[in-house]
């Protein structure tokens, strides 16, 4: 298989958000790393995005590369049990939705993490971008959606 290459991806549409979503499932973040610009109407934030189209190379490896998810045209965020007191804090991303509202084009794109972390943003239309960096590292540290027994 060959190298994959770095993502950049747009979402205007639902639909364009599910490919984000996949691609950023199982992503860690530091809460110092989530970033809310109300005057540029901007959230962003920088990942640890586990590179699922690249496959593993070996049973218990695979690489992650450092992104950047970004949302446009946002008007507000909440939170809900994500904090940024300790910035170092590690949230994992599970999920990235669209709720259209009554009155196209805006909206509210749902962040849902581990925990019952959530990061609700509303936004006036979907705007949203991945781009992946040049910094790609390889880890053992495996995403496992198994419930583990104790």
């Amino acid at each position: 298989m060959s190298e994959p290459h770095a993502l950049r991806l747009l979402a205007e549409t639902a639909e364009d958000l599910q490919v984000i979503a996949a691609a950023v499932q199982d992503s860690v973040v530091k809460a110092g790393s989530l970033k809310y610009e109300a005057r540029k109407n901007r959230f962003s934030l920088e990942l640890n995005r586990f590179r699922w189209e690249a496959g593993q190379p070996r049973a218990k490896e695979g690489v992650r590369v450092r992104s950047l998810l970004a949302f446009d045209g946002v008007l507000g965020a909440k939170t809900r049990a994500v904090t940024k007191t300790d910035p170092e804090l590690i949230l994992s991303l599970l999920d990235v939705t669209f709720t259209p509202a009554d009155e196209p084009p805006g909206g509210t794109v749902t962040l849902l993490f581990a925990g019952d972390g959530e990061i609700t943003l509303d936004v006036e239309v979907l705007d949203a971008t991945l781009l992946d960096s040049d910094y790609v590292w390889p880890t053992r540290n495996l995403p496992s959606h198994e419930r583990r027994r104790r």
